[in-house]
């Protein structure tokens, strides 16, 4: 049966959606509004076509035992019949997770560079967008006392991050879709690389129109975080974006792990959408359109959490 408007979601809880938890509660939520099994679920997303829907891992995901990949997430809702029009909004949701979710590296790497409106933006290359995690304060308590019972020291937390992604090197390029609101006013580009291949250098276009650079960096190794702020007149009113990005330079080639596109409206910076590049994160390279000439790797990269100390302004 037809969802009615008076069971479509309560898009405000979705858009207040930070942990989890949270997105586990709405999930089982429209999972009791659709009144219907796991197996006609799978069925129903089997016969829309695209990503499957196994029952386990719905039932993983509903459990909350399993952070679900975002298109499963996207072809659950479907399945549900959630209105078309809501499914941005429970995207918007899953990126704050799963940013929150981040190992310790990432969550540190942008306690220190991850607030566009904190810091003064450059041309072209521009401070990194910030996103600061506060636990609750139920959460703290949770932690500290478990912590004394049981002589767990937090500060020897794994000191690590491990993902995966793809490089290319001369004549080559990397090509993907992704969504913004038309009431942008600035959209910022940001990319998880692995800086130990120095004076990475590649041309970037915004619906086959020239929109920067991004440029050799100096110093560092290691995971960095690079920003490149687009020009504002090729996002304006514009609902997707087709980025290119093609070699210009490098010792060796130009790699990507993870890109964050931050935008603009009314002042407040937000993320707008994320795409993880590598083989381990087809799904979210299918769902963006990813495709790239001339690749000279493709795979995992583990480096140390640096120290605030370690990290170039």
């Amino acid at each position: 049966m037809e969802r009615s408007n008076a069971e479509a979601s309560d898009l405000s809880a979705v858009e207040a959606v930070t942990t989890h938890e949270d997105l586990v509660k709405l999930l089982a939520a429209e999972f009791a509004r659709a009144d219907t099994s796991l197996r006609e679920l799978e069925a129903r997303a089997d016969k829309l076509g695209g990503v499957r829907l196994p029952r386990a891992t719905c039932a993983d995901m509903l459990a909350g035992r399993r952070f679900p990949k975002k298109a499963v997430m996207l072809a659950f809702l479907r399945a549900c019949r959630v209105p078309e029009q809501q499914l941005p909004a429970w995207e918007r949701a899953w990126e704050r997770v799963r940013i929150a979710r981040l190992p310790v590296a990432t969550l540190t790497r942008q306690e220190q560079t991850a607030d566009p409106a904190a810091a003064p933006a450059g041309q072209g290359q521009s401070a990194q967008p910030h996103q600061r995690w506060t636990p609750a304060p139920a959460v703290v308590i949770v932690l500290t006392t478990l912590a004394l019972a049981v002589g767990i020291v937090f500060w020897d937390r794994p000191r690590t991050l491990t993902d995966d992604g793809r490089a290319f090197g001369p004549g080559g390029s990397s090509r993907f879709t992704v969504r913004v609101d038309p009431a942008n006013t600035g959209v910022r580009l940001t990319r998880l690389l692995d800086a130990n291949v120095a004076k990475q250098r590649a041309s970037i276009t915004v619906n086959g129109a020239p929109a920067g650079e991004w440029k050799p960096l100096t110093g560092g190794s290691g995971w960095l975080y690079q920003s490149v702020d687009l020009p504002p007149h090729l996002t304006a009113g514009r609902s997707s974006l087709v980025i290119v990005n093609t070699f210009v330079s490098s010792y060796w080639d130009f790699n990507e792990f993870l890109y964050i596109v931050w935008q603009r409206i009314d002042g407040e910076w937000t993320t707008a959408d994320t795409v993880d590049v590598g083989p381990d994160h087809t799904d979210s390279e299918t769902a963006h359109d990813y495709h790239i000439t001339g690749e000279t790797f493709q795979g995992p990269r583990t480096f140390p959490r640096p120290e605030p100390e370690e990290i170039n302004p």
